[in-house]
């Protein structure tokens, strides 16, 4: 049991190359040691877990290191290397300023950046925690962290970037750390695994990935509980209830039972979940990732946002097929609804199942949707005239048509004689875009009913008319009130040209017009010529002329000489008591 060590440990990155998720800082470290461009200050800022403090530790290890590799890796077998493996270095120092934040501590650190190293060529102090210092532990530490000796170079490391003061900032190189992604975690708990001998599928690996929230060192916290748990054969099952982790098979049945208009089912399922134990916020947030990782796989070019084993991405793929969009995104919408408003609910129980009842019906209600859709669609085909008929009962209406249409006599020229002889044509017959499925369907194809929209939409109302229904025009937009009054104060001008009446109304400024004629003027003629019955209008706006605008009296000055004007009476008042109206 003493030779035990735990994996955040016994595989803690003692090299750039081993360092996990953080390629791009390493290769900027490496190349400043390479030229020889070091910094005396830096500051680590990132996330737990995400390798901070090993950076610097193999920053340290690599400045002072007397044999390194052409790719600028510590050679681990130097006394430097060696006395660092050891715990018995003398050049690289770590301070926790979490116990170390007073004044004192930062006078005796001054002191001690002072003396040169024995070994290597840099005394390198790693502060962790660094936001931890008080405020005048920060001001006394500035002048030694803005030039320090030649020899001694400061690695600050913290998790809270935005404690630290801005005069700290400005003498360092800061480097944000970014979270680890499930699929390096993924890999680099696959490698331990083999090396430690633990079997364990993609699934269960995936599922400690996620729980360790893009923090490396948390994985291999879980790792270690989970082989404590589950021994070297790790199951998927075993995984989930050593975790405490919502299974995804939960969130597929409730998938499944919302489409199928399954409320029951969706509120069986959902106390089965509360009785295991899970926090019903959880619960919810994670119905809401599902929902979501649907809508990712319903579109093939968007498989990258999905971080699951290739053996779930095929049920998602599957489960998305059967899912339409709308579903998804009303899903969606419930989902995270229901999020927003579970703290502020007295019965969040309630809340929540009222929430799978709501889902559990979107499929009927898109259901009943498409059937309102197409029985629409079809009554409008069956109202609207066809060009084209079928060719029985187009064959029979022409053959009604024929014997009932008189013969007209029209004159022709002989070929023979040269001179015009009359000749028998028939009346032209009734075009066959005149019939309707409906009443092909009803049997009145010989006496089909007469289409008078036509010639209803076709007659020029009178001016009367015209007035009257503008004022239900204005009344219509009592919604928009600024149009409303628009319309109603305006003046016509109505005309007669080519068959059309074309009537001109008047607003106050140039402004109205070009908002009219830019947005409205087409919506207005539309619901202008449904009012009065005919498609022969036209609309126009012009400006009023200045001359005829009325000036608009706002202030109580304004108001008071306005009346002045209108009364003399008031205007003898002012004068006899030397009023003063400004």
């Amino acid at each position: 049991m003493s030779d035990y060590i735990v994996s955040a440990r016994k595989y803690r990155p003692d090299s750039f190359e081993t360092l996990i998720g953080q390629d791009n800082i390493a290769q900027t470290l490496k190349n400043s040691i390479l030229r020889g461009q070091l910094a005396h200050a830096y500051l680590f800022c990132g996330p737990r877990g995400v390798g901070k403090t090993s950076t610097a530790r193999i920053f340290a290890k690599t400045i002072n290191c007397s044999n390194p590799t052409p790719d600028m890796e510590p050679c681990g077998k130097c006394e430097s290397c060696l006395s660092f493996a050891e715990g018995r270095s003398y050049c690289i120092h770590e301070l926790d300023a979490a116990s170390n934040n007073g004044v004192d501590d930062i006078k005796a650190l001054m002191d001690q950046v002072r003396i040169p190293p024995q070994v290597g060529k840099y005394s390198v102090y790693i502060i962790d925690e660094v936001h931890m210092l008080s405020q005048a532990a920060f001001n006394a530490f500035l002048k030694t962290l803005e030039e320090p000796p030649a020899h001694a170079i400061f690695i600050l490391a913290t998790t809270e970037k935005h404690k630290i003061l801005p005069t700290i900032l400005s003498r360092c190189q800061t480097y944000d750390f970014n979270r680890i992604t499930v699929d390096n975690i993924v890999r680099n708990l696959r490698n331990i695994a083999e090396k430690e001998h633990v079997r364990i599928d993609d699934e269960s690996l995936h599922v400690i990935a996620q729980k360790a929230d893009g923090a490396m060192r948390d994985a291999l916290t879980v790792f270690d509980q989970t082989v404590a748990f589950c021994g070297t054969d790790v199951k998927y099952q075993d995984v989930l209830k050593n975790l405490n982790v919502l299974d995804y098979e939960h969130c597929f049945l409730l998938t499944d039972a919302f489409l199928r208009g399954d409320y029951a089912a969706a509120l069986l399922k959902f106390d089965e979940i509360l009785s295991k134990g899970f926090n019903a916020l959880h619960f919810m947030a994670a119905l809401s990732s599902h929902l979501r990782d649907l809508v990712v796989s319903k579109s093939a070019g968007l498989e990258a946002l999905l971080d699951l084993p290739d053996s779930l991405k095929k049920r998602y793929r599957e489960q998305a097929g059967r899912c339409p969009m709308q579903f998804l995104y009303d899903a969606l919408n419930i989902t995270t609804a229901c999020e927003a408003g579970y703290r502020a609910s007295i019965n969040q129980r309630l809340h929540i199942e009222f929430a799978l009842m709501k889902l559990s019906f979107l499929s009927q209600k898109l259901q009943q949707g498409q059937v309102r859709t197409v029985q629409s669609a079809v009554a409008v085909t069956e109202e609207t005239p066809k060009a084209l008929s079928p060719a029985s009962s187009l064959q029979k209406q022409t053959a009604s048509t024929r014997e009932s249409a008189p013969e007209r006599l029209h004159p022709e020229t002989s070929e023979d004689t040269g001179q015009t002889v009359p000749r028998r044509r028939q009346a032209r017959t009734a075009p066959a875009s005149s019939l309707s499925i409906k009443s092909m369907i009803s049997g009145n194809e010989e006496n089909p009913a007469p289409d008078t929209s036509m010639a209803r939409s076709s007659e020029i109302p009178d001016d009367e008319l015209l007035k009257f229904k503008w004022k239900d025009l204005a009344a219509a937009y009592a919604s928009k009130p600024r149009l409303s009054n628009t319309l109603s104060g305006s003046t016509l001008e109505i005309s007669l040209q080519d068959e059309a009446k074309y009537i001109t109304f008047n607003v106050l400024n140039v402004a109205q017009k070009d908002w009219i004629e830019s947005k409205l003027l087409h919506e207005l003629e539309k619901e202008y010529r449904k009012l009065v019955g005919s498609d022969r209008i036209y609309l126009k706006v012009s400006v009023l002329p200045d001359t005829e605008v009325k000036q608009t009296v706002y202030m109580p000055s304004e108001q008071a000489r306005d009346l002045m004007s209108k009364n003399e009476e008031v205007k003898n008042l002012v004068k006899d008591f030397d009023l003063d109206v400004k």
